[in-house]
């Protein structure tokens, strides 16, 4: 368990740095997306992870790695604009938007530790392609879910499916070795 928050706390700051640098460049510009629109963008690259797992010809130089990274950080984006809404225009600072990236990371790195503790590390023993499938299929609950205007009848809502994202795109780029 201990090797595994090394490693985890190593690839979350990857991540981060990933997200400040964008940040720097591009500003708060996501603060403007809808859920629904940031849960397509999360979909649009665990496809291309399947199409990368399944299909020997590429013909954009990028490989999964750079994808999982994506799935982390726009799930995060998504649980901060659960959490404070959708804006009109970009509205955050640097600082503020890595404060609220913290604290998600913190919420996710708890449960992942829970769930390590209760699962004994069984993720260890998957494939990065069942990371990548489980991704899909918790995207594919939280589009459901939007259909439905978030009402469920039983199951978590969609903050709890972005942190099990997170935790299997983690887990994922623990495998590939980042």
């Amino acid at each position: 368990m201990e090797a595994t928050q090394k490693e985890y706390q190593e690839i979350v700051s990857q991540c981060r740095s990933l997200f400040e640098k964008k940040m720097k460049d591009y500003g708060a510009a996501w603060r403007i997306l809808r859920l629904p629109s940031l849960t397509d963008q999360i979909y649009i690259k665990a496809q291309r992870i399947r199409s990368l797992q399944t299909q020997s010809e590429r013909k954009v130089n990028e490989g999964e790695v750079s994808e999982f990274i994506g799935i982390v950080n726009y799930s995060i984006m998504a649980l901060i604009q659960i959490k404070l809404g959708v804006e009109e225009q970009p509205d955050m600072d640097v600082t503020t938007a890595l404060k609220e990236y913290d604290e998600q990371v913190d919420i996710i790195y708890q449960l992942m530790l829970d769930k390590n503790h209760d699962y004994g590390e069984a993720w260890r023993d998957m494939r990065v392609s069942s990371l990548a499938d489980l991704i899909l299929q918790k995207l594919l609950r939280v589009k459901q879910i939007e259909e439905n205007q978030g009402k469920t009848l039983v199951s978590e809502g969609v903050d709890a499916n972005y942190h099990d994202m997170v935790n299997y795109a983690v887990f994922a780029l623990i495998h590939l070795k980042v």
